[in-house]
């Protein structure tokens, strides 16, 4: 896949990126931003205006980029997600662990996993590996044993929802390679290696809602949802200074600090703002005006805001994954740059150390997208490029390997999908590749000179495995 569309859908805005593959590594080549239509707390609810809004920043983004990409990666809010997990196990023939042996063992946990039938799987993510009667195996490709197995995360979305969510992005003339929960596109775009081997819990703060994704030992092990966001801060404002909603988004961008929240032990003092009372407009009459302190600005956010992070600091310990945090807590998301934030959170979650973050920077990303407002669409971008899980079911069903830069398995990989391409476009490389036949592909000898010999070693590897 040369080029790659991503497709944020967000309640306030619609962002759209196009990156090139180059080199295996993507380079940001256009974005293009709507605001939200036919949107509502993260679910679709009204088709056309939300494929308009798509179309929008679909077209921006390709007309920026050069190119038309007709297939992309879609975010899914956590409105639609539920999520379970399962075991799974395979026997060991051969004594030594391939990936098609992990394949083995994950389908056997999707088999038993309960499932509720209006619902399909976006993500199937495994962690806890064993080998006979060693556990904690990171990687257990290449190990010897006679018995695999491991936990697997499944993270389930509502079928009608996915189907309006489906029917809307070929409205906006585009298909969809791959659903991916946002909250995991975040968590993808601003946690590093070491925050996911050490654990970290990413919440991603929007217009409308949050989502949570809980990391540990490399794996997503638990996510969660709440359908509050900045504009309910909005609304609390809005409500409580008698102003117009327009007005009251401004008081909260430019004056919305927790300067003046009651303090907790350890805490620094707090400066106080220069200016003590603003001028507003009355809702109902915006001609005439009326003065509010900053006291009753910041209380209002403050008591919003502190009650959606211990709402989403209770998720996490129902999570039992708390304990295991040891890169604590990460925000992100539009609603995560308000001044003090970040001492807020670290007074609802107590220990655990909190930092706000920015998506980590992107070969051609332009300064103004290493924002958290763009957390997802980059993470989109990292999925495609397969810079996720180091093994996963997607939503299409195909198994997604991430094998070790440098390593054998990475090579054969490159090879084979540059055959893929070459023949899906009758000798020219493809602009896109549905399949993911390639990430599953481990053996030593399969890359032999010549697409027919390519293609068939892999059938012949493909039967064997199934």
């Amino acid at each position: 896949m040369p080029y790659i569309l991503a497709i944020d859908i967000g309640s306030n805005k619609i962002c759209a990126l196009v990156a090139r593959i180059e080199n295996g590594s993507p380079v940001i080549v256009g974005s293009g931003v709507a605001k939200s239509q036919g949107l509502k707390k993260g679910a679709i609810v009204n088709i056309e205006l939300a494929a308009s809004a798509i179309k929008n920043a679909v077209d921006y983004a390709s007309k920026q980029a050069g190119v038309e990409t007709p297939h992309a990666i879609v975010s899914v809010s956590g409105a639609y997600i539920t999520s379970v997990d399962s075991q799974g196990k395979a026997s060991l023939p051969t004594k030594e662990i391939a990936v098609k042996d992990i394949n083995r063992a994950m389908q056997t946990a999707i088999y038993h996993a309960v499932v509720a039938k209006d619902c399909e799987i976006l993500h199937a993510l495994p962690y806890n590996f064993k080998v006979d009667d060693q556990c904690g195996v990171q990687d257990p490709v290449g190990m010897s044993g006679s018995m695999l197995e491991m936990s697997v995360h499944i993270i389930t979305a509502q079928k009608s929802a996915m189907e309006n969510l489906r029917k809307t992005i070929r409205a906006a003339g585009v298909e969809i390679e791959n659903l991916v929960f946002s909250g995991y596109a975040s968590a993808i775009a601003v946690l590093s290696d070491d925050e996911k081997e050490l654990g970290a819990c990413v919440i991603d703060i929007g217009a409308s809602t949050c989502n949570l994704v809980v990391y540990a030992n490399n794996a997503p092990r638990a996510n969660g949802f709440l359908p509050v966001g900045g504009a309910h801060i909005t609304a609390d404002l809005s409500m409580a200074l008698h102003t117009p909603p327009y007005a009251a988004e401004r008081v909260k961008l430019e004056y919305g600090s927790f300067y003046s929240r009651p303090s907790v032990a350890g805490d620094k003092p707090r400066a106080e703002p220069s200016v003590q009372n603003i001028e507003i407009p009355k809702i109902g009459n915006e001609n005439e005006t009326h003065l509010v302190s900053l006291d009753i600005v910041s209380t209002v956010i403050g008591a919003r805001v502190e009650e959606t992070l211990m709402i989403l600091a209770g998720q996490l310990e129902r999570s039992r994954l708390k304990g295991v945090l040891g890169a604590g807590v990460v925000l992100t998301g539009g609603a995560s740059k308000h001044s003090g934030l970040a001492d807020v959170a670290a007074y609802s979650f107590g220990s655990i150390p909190v930092r706000i973050a920015r998506p980590k920077p992107l070969s051609g990303l332009v300064e103004s997208l290493r924002d958290p407002v763009y957390s997802v669409a980059l993470g989109l971008i990292r999925y495609a490029a397969n810079e996720s899980a180091l093994y996963e079911f997607d939503s299409a069903g195909n198994l997604r390997y991430r094998p070790h830069k440098g390593s054998v398995e990475q090579e054969n990989v490159q090879a084979i999908a540059e055959s893929l391409g070459k023949l899906d476009s009758g000798g020219e490389e493809s602009g896109t590749k549905k399949t993911n036949l390639a990430d599953i592909i481990t053996t030593p000898d399969i890359a032999k000179p010549g697409i027919k010999g390519r293609l068939k070693q892999c059938w012949e590897w493909l039967t064997t495995m199934f």
